[in-house]
C-alpha cells in the first residue's frame, strides 16, 4: 500500500481525532502501576470495569525503517490495543516500503504525506534526525512517541520541547527500563521506602562491535554517554530524585564516568561504555543507605511489550487531553541537559590533555 504525496495546509488543515480532544478537561494524573486495576469491596469480588464505548483506533505513523524500527517499533505498533499502524516513512524508501508492506501500512513518499494520514508519530531514527521532524509533527498537532536522546544539540531539544508545549500534544520518550514491569515495581518500592544516601550503576555494552546491528554512525560518533547514558540517568533520577548537577570524566574508548547530585542530597555514580565486548556486557545498579541495599532489575525484559506500555500511556493521554507524563519530552530534554553538561566536561578535559582548547558546543 502506498500513500499519495500531500502538503499540510496550515489553518485549513483537518485535525486528527486525538487533537480535537485536547480541549477536554484535565483529569487527575493516574498512578501508572494502578491503571486498569478494579478495586474489590471488603469480602467481595472486584467489580467489573464499566463498559466503554468503542473508539476508533489512534492512527500512528512510524518514522524510520532500520533495525530498531523493524524489531521493536513496528511489532509494538501493530499489536498494541487501540492503535493502528497506518503509515511508514523512512530515508531509505525501499526499506520503508518493505516494512510497511509487512504490517499492512501505507508507505509514504515524504513526511507531509505521512502526517496527513495519522494522529500520532513514533520515531526510530537518530536523534539529530528525530528532533526537527518531531517538532514539525508537533506543530501539525500530532502526538509523539520519541526515542532517547530526544536531540543532540540543546537548541534542538529546547525547540522540540517548546513545539510540543505550544501545540498541547501528548509525548512520551521511550526510556526502555522505565516501561518494564519489574523495574516499575522496584521504583515504586524504593521511592516508597526512601532514606537512600546514594546509588551505584554500570552499563557495559557491546554495540560498537562490528557485528552489532546497533553499530551505527551516530553511536560511533557520540558513544555510550549519549546512547545508554540517558537510560541510566533516567533510572537514577526516578529512584533518587531530580539531578541538579553532574561531574564527568572519561576513560579509554567511549567510557564515561558520571557523578550525579540529586535534589535532597543523595549522590549516585554511573559508568557507561559500548566498547566492553560481549563477555563483559551487562547492566547493574543498586541504591544504598542505612537500611541496606536494593538492587535494580537488570532490565532484560521484552522490549516490544515495554513499548506497548509506552504506547498505551501515550494513547490514554492523547484521548484524555493530558499532555504531561513522567517520561514526556520535557523530562527527555532535562536528561539531555545532564548528558550535554557531562559531554562538555569530558571534552574540556580531553582538550587539556591534547594541549589545545576545546570549543564549546
Amino acid at each position: 500500500m502506498s500513500c499519495p504525496g500531500s502538503k499540510l495546509s496550515g489553518a485549513g488543515r483537518r485535525l486528527p481525532p486525538g487533537q480535537a480532544r485536547l480541549t477536554a478537561p484535565r483529569q487527575p494524573f493516574p498512578a501508572w502501576h494502578d491503571r486498569g486495576v478494579a478495586s474489590a469491596p471488603p469480602g467481595g469480588r472486584a467489580a467489573a470495569p464499566p463498559a466503554r464505548a468503542l473508539r476508533p483506533a489512534l492512527r500512528f505513523g512510524l518514522v524510520g525503517a532500520g533495525y530498531w524500527a523493524r524489531t521493536v517499533h513496528a511489532p509494538a505498533l501493530a499489536s498494541a490495543e487501540g492503535i493502528e499502524l497506518a503509515a511508514v516513512w523512512g530515508r531509505n524508501a525501499q526499506a520503508a516500503a518493505d516494512l510497511a508492506a509487512g504490517h499492512g501500512a501505507a508507505a509514504c513518499p515524504d513526511l507531509a504525506a505521512l502526517l496527513a494520514r495519522v494522529d500520532a508519530v513514533a520515531f526510530a531514527v537518530p536523534p539529530d534526525v528525530q528532533a526537527p521532524i518531531a517538532a514539525r509533527a508537533a506543530r501539525a498537532g500530532r502526538h509523539l512517541l520519541l526515542e532517547k536522546p530526544i536531540a543532540i544539540s540543546q537548541a534542538a531539544a529546547d525547540g522540540l520541547a517548546e513545539a510540543v508545549a505550544a501545540a498541547g500534544v501528548a509525548s512520551v520518550v521511550f526510556f526502555t527500563h522505565r516501561f518494564m514491569p519489574d523495574v516499575r515495581a522496584w521504583l515504586a518500592d524504593v521511592t516508597a521506602r526512601g532514606g537512600w544516601a546514594g546509588g551505584v550503576s554500570a552499563w557495559f555494552g557491546s554495540s560498537l562491535e562490528g557485528s552489532s546491528p546497533f553499530n551505527t554512525p551516530w553511536r560511533r560518533d557520540r558513544g555510550a554517554l549519549w546512547d545508554i547514558g540517558p537510560h541510566v540517568i533516567s533510572l537514577l533520577w526516578a529512584a533518587l530524585g531530580p539531578v541538579t548537577s553532574v561531574t564527568a570524566d572519561a576513560g579509554p574508548a567511549d567510557v564515561a564516568h558520571l557523578i550525579l547530585h540529586h535534589r535532597g542530597g543523595a549522590t549516585s555514580t554511573a559508568t557507561v561504555t559500548q566498547s566492553a565486548g560481549a563477555a563483559a556486557a551487562g547492566f547493574e545498579a543498586y541504591l544504598w543507605g542505612d537500611g541496606g541495599r536494593s538492587s535494580a532489575p537488570a532490565g532484560a525484559g521484552d522490549r516490544v511489550a515495554a513499548l506497548r506500555t509506552a504506547l498505551a500511556e501515550l494513547t490514554a493521554n492523547a484521548r484524555s487531553g493530558r499532555a504531561d507524563h513522567p517520561c514526556d519530552v520535557s523530562f527527555g530534554r532535562d536528561v539531555g541537559r545532564v548528558v550535554a553538561a557531562a559531554q562538555r566536561q569530558i571534552g574540556r578535559r580531553r582538550a587539556r590533555l591534547a594541549g589545545r582548547r576545546h570549543p564549546e558546543p
